[in-house]
C-alpha cells in the first residue's frame, strides 16, 4: 500500500514530500498566513479580556475562520481582537501546511486536524529556539560559543523535518540545552 493511502498514518513520508534546503538552512521565520490553513486561529485559545473579544478554546476554529483566512482581519482591532495583530507564528504554519504536510489542509482532512496542531506548537517552539540563537549570533561571542551557538542551531535545523522529529527537537533535552546556552550569554548583553 503507498503511503498516505487508508490505513497508513497521515504523517506516513511521501515521496513527494518537500525537503529543506540546506543552503539556507535556517527555515523562515516570519509567518506567510497565504501558505497556511490558518494554525493558529485553530490550535490557540482564546480568553476573553483585552486581547480577544470572546472566549475560544484551543483546538476549536475560530468563527471569524473563512476556509483559511479572518473574515474580520481589516477590522480585528475594532472588533476586539487585538491579540490576534500581534501574535506570530514565527513561520511555524507555513512550514507545517507546507514541508510537513504536503500542502494538505485539515478543511480537506479533518483527521489530519490533531496531528496538525500537535505539530504546530512543536515547531512554533523550534522556531522561537531558532529567533533566539539568531539574534545570539549579532552578540560579541568569544570562538567557543559561537561554535556551540552554531552546533545548536544544526542541531534545530535537520535537513529533513517531520513530525516526529519535530516533537523529539521541541520536547527533548535540547530545548533545555538552548536555554542554559542563552542564559550563559547574559554577560555579553
Amino acid at each position: 500500500m503507498a503511503a498516505g493511502q487508508r490505513g497508513q498514518s497521515p504523517l506516513a513520508p511521501r515521496a513527494t514530500s518537500c525537503k529543506i534546503a540546506r543552503m539556507s538552512h535556517i527555515p523562515a521565520l516570519t509567518p506567510d498566513c497565504s501558505q497556511c490553513a490558518a494554525l493558529c486561529c485553530v490550535g490557540l485559545a482564546f480568553d476573553q479580556g483585552a486581547y480577544f473579544a470572546i472566549d475560544k478554546p484551543a483546538g476549536t476554529p475560530c468563527p471569524h475562520l473563512g476556509r483559511h483566512e479572518c473574515t474580520i482581519h481589516a477590522d480585528l482591532l475594532d472588533r476586539g481582537f487585538p491579540g490576534c495583530i500581534v501574535y506570530g507564528c514565527t513561520g511555524a504554519g507555513q512550514r507545517v501546511v507546507q514541508e510537513i504536510f504536503n500542502g494538505q489542509s485539515w478543511r480537506d482532512r479533518p483527521e489530519l486536524l490533531p496531528d496538525m496542531l500537535r505539530c504546530f506548537a512543536d515547531v512554533r517552539q523550534i522556531h522561537t529556539l531558532l529567533e533566539l540563537l539568531t539574534a545570539a549570533e549579532k552578540l560579541p561571542l568569544p570562538d567557543d560559543l559561537r561554535a556551540e551557538r552554531a552546533a545548536l542551531e544544526a542541531e534545530l535545523t535537520p535537513p529533513d523535518l517531520d513530525a516526529p522529529t519535530a516533537a523529539r527537537l521541541a520536547e527533548g533535552p535540547l530545548s533545555a540545552q538552548v536555554h542554559v546556552f542563552l542564559r550563559s550569554l547574559a554577560p555579553l548583553i
